[in-house]
């Protein structure tokens, strides 16, 4: 009977009196008091976990899916066209991990680059023929070539970049920044995710999980932006429903929810109420921001000619430039088609002519705008290519390589015109200032002035962080 009683009286606290009864002050007020709420927790999230003044006050991270050829772009090796042909000594190698794909091969014959490289800008930093327009910009550029990771394969290596961890669950980077930063725009999510796809033949699939919010509260999860119709799934009101009938249901579903909050203590229900008010100021912010009518033709002209096709890697380079206006602190591009194990020569040439102009396009846009100095702008892939070509009879191309690659940084607090880190004679060993996934991220953290070793969240026991218990800050390359 007590057990009846309880239940009854549970549903007599949801009941049509109880629910007018506790809406005191009128459902009006219900959506001012979502955003003050809103923004109390962000500030106290930020005074929290800002531990310095932060040199960003925003990242896009073009994230280049697949693993870009560091020797064919980044890291020039003039010396090395003297061994084409002859076999990888073993010595360079040290008998470390190489993937299935090429371990059954009975050579690994060392394959220069076809591509020159020029010394560009004042600093006279190297890029390939292939990257003109980024290279135009090496004064702005600090590139990374002594990265290393521990993943071979491209899903627990992207996985890892995100996260922090080989393993799926944990929450990816940007949830991370939403968590621990908020945002300055309440309406539209703190972290937005646009993808798009080379004309190169191979690209590796993305996975919403990439930028999931894992064990934070959902409210943190990147939102993804759509390549094709509306940018968001039930942006437009369905027939009959227009904007201030919508406001009232949501203001009656907020009530129900408080209830049921109340009742059970899921915080996954707060979480719900504020992704739904979200949702509702999205309808008015996302047509805003995808409409560019606003924009001139010399700005259009900066991304290169398919800029207006939406979906491409220039159109969303453009749009991320208009979330980091509105104050979006963590957009995410992932590009996918660098995954070059075959027709290399074909491939590779294509991904960069679309990707080249785009990405200068939007360094030189956020320069002209005043914004590349206080924004971060991040480009490269879970790991780079072998020196040794793979199936070099059948138009090769090159096999996954994670012991050393390249990472581009440009604007927010990092140094233009600098080089950091250095790899062997045959691209292959990391030989100066090595680079962990987890030191770029703790770096991309501090300039946004976060100590990603305070940065933590107690999940199942435990204090965790996207660093984990690694990760140190490159100092070198801060300005």
């Amino acid at each position: 009977m007590r057990v009846l009683r309880n239940i009854i009286s549970q549903q007599d606290q949801l009941n049509r009196r109880a629910f007018l009864e506790g809406s005191a002050h009128g459902i009006g007020s219900l959506a001012l008091a979502s955003l003050l709420r809103e923004e109390a927790q962000a500030s106290s999230h930020s005074l929290e976990y800002k531990h310095s003044i932060p040199r960003a006050k925003r990242v896009i991270y073009l994230f280049q899916s697949g693993g870009p050829s560091q020797i064919d772009l980044f890291d020039p090796k003039p010396h090395l066209e003297k061994s084409r042909g002859e076999e990888l000594p073993d010595s360079v190698r040290g008998g470390q991990r190489i993937t299935t794909m090429t371990s059954k091969q009975k050579s690994l014959p060392v394959a220069p680059s076809n591509y020159s490289f020029h010394k560009c800008g004042q600093s006279g930093t190297s890029f390939s023929e292939l990257l003109p327009n980024i290279g135009a910009l090496a004064d702005d550029i600090c590139l990374i070539r002594s990265m290393h990771t521990e993943a071979i394969n491209h899903d627990p290596a992207i996985t890892f970049f995100q996260t922090g961890s080989q393993l799926a669950g944990r929450p990816s980077i940007g949830s991370w920044m939403s968590y621990g930063l908020g945002s300055v725009n309440k309406n539209l999510p703190n972290y937005l995710v646009l993808t798009s796809r080379g004309s190169s033949s191979d690209a590796q699939p993305l996975y919403s999980r990439l930028w999931s919010s894992g064990f934070l509260p959902t409210e943190h999860s990147g939102v993804k932006l759509r390549n094709s119709g509306d940018p968001v799934y039930y942006l437009s009101n369905p027939p009959g429903i227009n904007s201030s009938l919508r406001r009232d249901i949501l203001d009656d579903l907020k009530l129900l929810n408080e209830k049921r909050s109340t009742l059970i203590g899921d915080p996954e229900i707060d979480s719900r109420i504020l992704q739904y008010e979200m949702a509702f100021r999205m309808q008015s912010s996302v047509p805003e921001l995808v409409n560019l009518s606003d924009e001139t033709q010399s700005t259009l002209d900066l991304y290169g000619p398919d800029v207006k096709r939406p979906g491409t890697y220039a159109a969303n380079c453009l749009l991320a430039r208009r979330l980091a206006e509105r104050g979006v602190n963590f957009i995410q591009l992932f590009h996918m088609g660098w995954d070059h194990h075959f027709k290399l020569s074909q491939d590779l040439p294509r991904q960069c002519r679309d990707t080249d102009r785009a990405t200068a396009g939007l360094i030189i846009d956020l320069k002209q705008r005043g914004l590349l100095d206080d924004t971060l702008v991040v480009w490269g892939g879970e790991f780079g290519r072998t020196v040794y070509a793979q199936a070099p009879d059948k138009n090769g191309g090159r096999d996954h390589h994670p012991r050393c690659f390249t990472t581009m940084l440009a604007g927010g607090g990092v140094k233009g015109g600098h080089v950091h880190g250095a790899t062997d004679d045959y691209c292959y060993n990391v030989v100066d200032d090595p680079v962990h996934v987890h030191d770029l991220n703790a770096t991309i953290l501090k300039l946004m002035g976060v100590n990603h070793e305070s940065l933590t969240f107690k999940y199942q026991g435990r204090q965790y962080r996207l660093t984990d218990v690694h990760g140190k800050v490159l100092k070198e390359i801060i300005s």
